[in-house]
């Protein structure tokens, strides 16, 4: 018999192979709807695992050859009577790292346990939400790049050594850079964007040094400039989200020139897709609508209807912002064309969140800024009853834009009761743009206390809480949220960089 050395190495050296079986299973979905389905059933379990596009991929692909206990869990609740190895898995003693567990093993440490790096995130809520972070960013591909900056009280130490003797990249390295933007966008959906981009500093230094150390293969060096590109993007987002337009600008910009530098359209689109988000979100309208007209060139040969449907909602943003009707009206019918075709194989892994529920409220953002506040409240109510439960910034940033649509549309009780959810979303969630959206609404329910003489309990509890809530000695919005689209503060339109 080998000994456990010998097995270890053997394990080591087997190339992925890809799992076919679980890609059969998962039939005409697309990924991201496919880890739709695998969350919604988890949570009929009570289990809590946050399994996205580019866990499914990575599965099919074989990186992770087999499950941790939380998932395995769940797909046997999907796929009754099928066992791991029905599965297209491996057993679990020969995966290198794993060894048989005791039923009394199965506890939070072994559900965390998954393929490469991937743990479950079913981060709650106040001092729970903070402890699992923690946990959730501490090991792993994450401390070689020191994403274990990105946690709360972590000191903030230089970034650790990320190769290994040999002084240069090869498959590990790539892989970790991918789990940091994995791990960044998980975290994002949950708890926005404030608190994370400082942290995030770092493990995006680590990725531009790995560029520069030299690889022995084409493919690993493909997978780095993607790899730190999509970082660069996602760091990008989180200084976005946190009202810091300057420095998302910049972030922005480094992805578009890695995208360039190496050749990737599918990089040069996204980097162009948050430039024409962020743009708008800055008051520059015509150049959203340049910028997303660049993404849609670059992702003409993606074969992915999905993403330029979110492309076309992109120029729609910005025509919108112009005031511009017709050409804002031609991109929403684009817009709502593609996304019919359905999503597909070759839809970029980072638009897990883009859904029927995103349609609606960016939908909804460019009502808004034309001025049909109905119109666009019908909209926003839309996307926030279909918005899945996992992105819980994106639910609370819909819930803040039906509140600010509501009121501006003469509905100050249901305004007031949904910028109550937004307050309560809020005590998870942190983004300077969602704030700025609130601050809007405040505003514009202010007059209807005073009016009603004190009568109007829902909007004076309403802006009571909101009063206690906003920090003190915030002076407004951060630089560059001041003015928003159509001149109305903080209205925004939303997307994960995933």
């Amino acid at each position: 018999m080998a000994s456990p050395a010998a097995r270890s190495a053997s394990s080591r050296d087997v190339p992925a192979q890809p799992n076919n079986a679980f890609r059969q299973l998962r039939g005409r979905l697309s990924p991201g709807e496919f880890a739709a389905a695998v969350r919604r059933a988890a949570r009929e379990i009570g289990e809590q695992v946050a399994c996205d596009a580019r866990y499914v991929g990575r599965v099919e692909a074989g990186e992770i050859r087999c499950p941790n206990y939380a998932y395995e869990r769940v797909f046997r609740h999907m796929f009754p009577g099928l066992t791991l190895g029905d599965l297209g898995f491996a057993p679990r003693e020969t995966v290198r790292g794993r060894k048989a567990r005791t039923a009394a093993g199965n506890g939070p440490q072994a559900a965390g346990a998954s393929g490469p790096g991937h743990r479950d995130t079913g981060i709650q809520t106040g001092k729970e939400g903070d402890v699992l972070r923690r946990a959730f960013i501490t090991g792993g591909p994450a401390a070689a790049l020191g994403l274990t900056a990105l946690a709360p009280s972590t000191p903030q130490a230089a970034a650790p050594r990320v190769l290994g003797a040999r002084g240069r990249a090869g498959e590990s390295e790539a892989a970790a850079v991918e789990e940091a933007v994995r791990r960044i966008r998980v975290l994002d959906d949950r708890h926005g964007g404030e608190g994370l981009y400082r942290r995030a500093a770092k493990p995006l230094r680590a990725a531009y040094e790995l560029l520069d150390a030299g690889v022995h293969r084409r493919s690993v060096s493909d997978r780095l400039h993607a790899g730190a590109g999509e970082l660069a993007i996602s760091v990008g987002w989180l200084a976005h989200d946190s009202g810091r337009f300057g420095d998302a600008r910049s972030h922005y910009a480094e992805a578009l020139a890695t995208a360039r530098v190496a050749g990737d359209a599918a990089l040069e689109a996204h980097a162009f897709c948050n430039t024409a988000f962020l743009a708008r979100d800055a008051n520059r309208p015509r150049e959203a609508v340049r910028a997303a007209q660049a993404a849609q060139q670059a992702a003409k040969k993606s074969g992915s209807p999905r993403l330029l449907s979110l492309l076309a909602l992109r120029e729609a943003g910005g025509w919108a912002g112009l005031g511009e009707r017709r050409n804002c009206e031609r991109a929403l019918l684009r817009a709502q064309r593609l996304f019919a075709e359905g999503p597909g194989d070759r839809d970029p892994e980072w638009m897990s969140f883009y859904g029927e529920a995103e349609l609606a409220g960016l939908e909804a953002q460019c009502w808004s800024a034309l001025g049909e506040q109905e119109r666009a409240a019908a909209n926003a109510r839309r996307a926030v009853a279909l918005q899945d439960p996992h992105f819980t910034r994106n639910i609370a940033l819909f819930t803040a834009e039906l509140a600010g649509d509501l009121a501006h549309s003469r509905a100050p009780e249901e305004a007031a009761a949904a910028g109550t959810r937004v307050l309560v979303l809020l005590e998870d969630v942190r983004s300077a743009r969602i704030r700025t959206m609130l601050d809007s609404t405040a505003r514009a329910l202010r007059p209807y206390r005073r009016a009603a003489g004190g009568g109007d309990d829902e909007v004076g509890a309403f802006l009571d809480r909101y009063a206690a809530a906003r920090p003190q000695g915030r002076k407004g919005a951060r630089q560059g949220t001041q003015q928003a689209p159509g001149g109305r503060a903080g209205r925004r339109a939303d997307a994960h960089t995933a």
